[in-house]
């Protein structure tokens, strides 16, 4: 199993650039001084675990409104693939498609899972002067609780 190493509290978030669903292009650059940003590595799309854990952040997004907290899911899936998944379970918020170079944005949060191909399950919370502010993991097939997140919106 691969030891994920998020990036440090206290530190500049790396930058990245990813299309979302729709095919627009959402750069962590464009939150600073706007909104805090909560970056949500998920394995795959449509399974059984991303699926449920996404459902739960969906039903709970008034916790990050009320927070001031914008929340990215990240995959390395397609950006057809995020579409369906989106629409079919109803997300408003962004998911974005690490496809190509795959995996590069999970890979310099240390969240990419080279014998996998995919991410681990990693969450990182970006203040709105782009630094981390909490980070939390867990392996695929592990569910990230919601307690988590909200330890995590308390440090903001």
């Amino acid at each position: 199993m691969s030891v994920t190493i998020l990036p440090a509290v206290g530190t500049v978030a790396p930058g990245f650039s990813l299309r979302d669903q729709y095919g627009q292009t959402v750069s962590l650059s464009g939150f600073r001084d706007r909104s805090a940003v909560a970056i949500v590595f998920f394995p795959l799309a449509f399974t059984g675990t991303c699926t449920g854990e996404l459902c739960e952040l969906r039903d709970n997004l008034a916790m990050f409104d009320a927070a001031g907290v914008t929340l990215l899911g990240v995959s390395v899936d397609s950006t057809a693939t995020l579409r369906e998944f989106a629409e079919r379970e109803g997300y408003t918020f962004s998911l974005l498609a690490d496809f190509w170079p795959h995996g590069e944005v999970a890979q310099r949060y240390g969240a990419f899972l080279p014998d996998k191909g995919f991410a681990t399950r990693a969450t990182v919370l970006v203040d709105s002067s782009g630094l981390v502010r909490a980070t939390f993991a867990t392996n695929p097939g592990e569910v990230r609780y919601l307690t988590a997140y909200r330890d995590a919106l308390a440090l903001l």
